[in-house]
């Protein structure tokens, strides 16, 4: 090749000074490149600069020998210094051979070009920006470069090209935000940390908006967050709550809609700085933007519910995500529960303050991607952006909450305080929102009846809360429901097979079906509540045994007591598997003659003024009937003395067992509680009480030589003479007799269906009886 022709205007000794391994006569030859395009500059010749600029690139800088490129790369630097102010022209030419050396296999080579790129940015200075992207690009490279001298002189070239950036207003902000969004997922620390740098300087500019752009690059900072570098993780903490502090001032221009999906998978991470981050980003972001955040409750919630049951190992995500769950609670308003499906979609006018220009989700119109309740959201799912708009329409995608919120009943694994704020979600639901939440109702109604048997006796309060809401709620009420009526007692696993007898109820059976006029009316709900209740206790009886009582009771504070006793009473009535019957009946009766609860209803029996009244003892007496001693003491409650005495005489021709003994026993003790205080004081008044007395004295025979008979005498020595007690008023009617006397009670009616019921209890017995011995003869054989 001649030199002299091929490369001129470069003189040959220049060249071969280029090509030379020594520095020191690269760097002559240099000077002499500068010298050379300065004469150039002058004579405006710009064809032979950009034939030196090329000769330089093609001949040197590109060459496959390396001293030539060396050459190159400082002949570069010194036609950017001859040229001065004017470099700014040819910069496309000066940097893309330079940059091509950032990838060079040898270090020296790779320092060298950081060396060039930094003389030519520095001379360019402002003129460098349209060439911004392909310099970020390169020095990104560079920072996770291995040879310690080139990532310092990358460094040097970097805080350079951030000092340019900063003073100028210029910067293409919006051509820079791919690159920004592609290079944020690099895995290589070093390259992380250019990154978080680089995100701190353009959030520090005044003129620059990164706050628009947040949505693009807040996925890839969350993932920066969990680098196993503790100063990357500062950075990236620093950087995010810098961005944070920006929402809060300017809510008005956020985005919230576009980064609620990338919030809610960061709110499920691994990494517990990630989490509380998120967490606190996700309870900013309901509190400023409101209902905008609707839309996507049901991941939320995903995100959230699973949090509040964590230990103190993790109190601080806890207590936000408690805080996140409250807020996103209230955002539910009645107005959600429109039931025209034109007006499902609430067009809400952007607030100046948090919520104008929000975003409006594309997948609102489709359902919400979280209605599945997956157990966790993959990373690597796409997220969608939708665009920005002047008024939000916000829906309230109740069917994807109620999956959710159903999902996290069904796990077993899930925490106490979880299951809880579950309970709570479903009534507060049933509140705002009834008319649409009962349409959900059948496919909650087994899970919610299941969450009884739970340990927690904080979650069966939530859970009774919700049941009593569906069993009470208007918008539950089924137009023309009868409580008799088989169709809505549909059979199935978790419903208690009632048989449709019309005989078995009597005229006055069938009025006790009757919710009492001075009750309210339930939906028709109630009585399914009624039926499927008594069906968990059936087949759980450990249920019954343990928190029939309590769950009862709490009843009947949420309900109507005496609707409750009605329905069951009703329902037992009709229950073929008679001990179950007489179990249960034992159990209502002890809660209505000790539970505080139950005063009102217990001080209606023991008066029976009106038609109601005297109706539900009706009621309960049939059902009663089950167990004979409970029977006695409903007589006892409602001061039906004779009647009591005609029971205990029947006595004579039942089973006498130890069960039945031991009931006796616990009868007495209650005679002498303050339940019965009115009874014992009736004791006194020996010539209008004497069926009292010889019910009592009835119990006394029955009863072996025990505590219980012992108590009993006691209390019936006690009794004083009539004589004594003779007084000018003594022929005068008590107002019990006289009360009893106008009640208007069929009593030999009732004494019928008693011998009915237990002659069928007898005949069970007799069965149950046989197949044990058919059994032990076959064991025997």
């Amino acid at each position: 090749m001649n030199a002299e022709r091929d490369l001129a205007p470069l003189a040959p000794s220049v060249v071969r000074a280029l090509n030379d391994k020594l520095y020191e006569k690269r760097k002559v030859a240099a000077l002499e490149i500068e010298k050379l395009v300065r004469e150039f500059v002058a004579q405006n010749n710009t064809s032979q600069i950009k034939h030196v600029i090329q000769i330089l690139s093609q001949e040197f800088a590109l060459s496959q020998h390396p001293h030539s490129r060396k050459g190159g790369l400082i002949g570069l630097a010194a036609c950017s210094i001859a040229l001065g102010k004017d470099s700014g022209l040819y910069l496309k030419e000066l940097i893309e051979p330079v940059l091509t050396c950032f990838n060079d296999a040898d270090s020296r080579l790779r320092y060298y070009a950081c060396e060039a790129l930094y003389n030519i940015v520095k001379v360019a200075r402002g003129s460098v920006l349209p060439h911004f992207n392909v310099l970020f690009d390169g020095l990104s490279k560079l920072a996770a470069d291995p040879d310690p001298n080139v990532k310092s002189g990358s460094e040097l070239l970097d805080r350079l090209l951030k000092d340019i950036v900063t003073e100028s207003n210029q910067f293409d902000l919006v051509g820079f935000i791919p690159l920004l969004r592609e290079r944020i997922y690099s895995n290589n620390q070093y390259a992380r940390q250019f990154i978080i740098s680089w995100i701190l300087v353009l959030e520090s500019v005044p003129d620059i908006n990164l706050l628009d752009y947040l949505p693009e690059i807040l996925d890839g900072l969350f993932q920066i967050l969990g680098d196993n570098s503790k100063e990357i993780r500062k950075m990236c903490e620093v950087a995010l709550g810098e961005f944070l502090k920006e929402i809060k001032k300017n809510p008005s221009s956020v985005k919230f809609a576009e980064m609620a999906n990338i919030l809610v998978i960061h709110c499920q991470a691994a990494d517990d700085l990630i989490q509380l981050t998120a967490m606190c980003w996700m309870r900013e972001f309901i509190q400023l933007a409101g209902r905008v955040m609707l839309p996507y409750s049901s991941g939320i919630l995903t995100a959230v519910l699973p949090c509040l049951s964590y230990d103190d190992r993790k109190k601080n995500i806890k207590e936000v995500a408690n805080v996140c769950n409250q807020s996103l609670m209230k955002l539910v308003i009645p107005e959600d529960d429109e039931m025209d499906e034109a007006k499902q979609s609430t067009t809400l006018p952007a607030e100046p303050t948090s919520e104008e220009s929000v975003s409006k989700p594309e997948a609102v119109s489709s359902g919400d991607p979280y209605g599945s309740c997956p157990s966790k959201f993959s990373l690597n799912q796409p997220l969608s952006f939708p665009c920005s708009s002047e008024r939000i329409q916000v829906t309230l995608n109740l069917d994807g909450i109620v999956q959710v919120l159903d999902c996290h009943l069904h796990d077993t694994s899930i925490g106490m305080m979880t299951r809880i704020a579950v309970l709570k979600w479903l009534y507060h639901l049933y509140i705002k929102t009834p008319r649409k939440m009962f349409r959900h109702t059948d496919s909650l109604f087994p899970i919610l009846l299941r969450t009884l048997s739970d340990e927690s006796d904080e979650v069966i309060l939530k859970d009774l809360e919700v049941l009593a809401e569906i069993a009470s709620s208007p918008a539950g009420q089924t137009e023309g429901y009868s409580p008799s009526d088989s169709s809505d007692v549909r059979p199935g696993p978790v419903e208690l097979h009632v048989p449709a007898r019309a005989g078995q109820l009597s005229s006055s059976g069938t009025k006790s079906l009757e919710c009492s006029p001075s009750t309210p009316t339930m939906n028709s709900y109630f009585y399914k509540f009624m039926i499927n209740l008594l069906k968990r206790f059936s087949s759980e009886r450990k249920l019954l045994e343990t928190r029939g009582a309590f769950i009862i009771r709490q009843l009947c504070l949420l309900l109507n007591a005496e609707n409750i006793f009605h329905s069951m009473a009703d329902i037992l009535l009709r229950e073929e598997d008679l001990k179950f019957a007489s179990t249960m009946v034992h159990t209502l009766n002890t809660i209505l003659l000790t539970s505080s609860e139950l005063f009102q209803l217990r001080n209606q029996l023991k008066d029976l003024k009106t038609p109601e009244s005297r109706n539900l003892f009706c009621c309960l007496y049939r059902s009663w009937c089950h167990n004979p001693v409970t029977t006695v003491s409903l007589c006892f409650l409602t001061q039906n003395y004779k009647h009591a005495y005609d029971l205990i005489q029947k006595f004579g021709d039942l089973e006498v067992t130890v069960d039945f003994l031991t009931e006796v026993d616990k009868l007495v003790q209650l005679i002498e509680c303050p339940i019965f205080t009115y009874l014992r004081l009736q004791l006194l008044d020996v010539k209008n009480n004497p069926y009292l007395i010889k019910a009592l004295y009835g119990l006394l025979m029955l009863l072996p030589q025990s505590s219980a008979f012992q108590l009993l005498s006691h209390r019936l020595q006690c009794v004083p003479n009539p004589e004594l007690m003779q007084t000018a008023d003594s022929t005068k009617p008590s107002a019990s007799f006289k009360r009893t006397t106008a009640s208007n009670i069929d009593y030999t009616e009732l004494l019928q269906h008693f011998e009915k019921v237990q002659n069928k209890h007898l005949e069970a017995r007799h069965q149950r009886a046989g197949r044990a011995e058919q059994l032990d003869r076959r064991v025997v054989l």
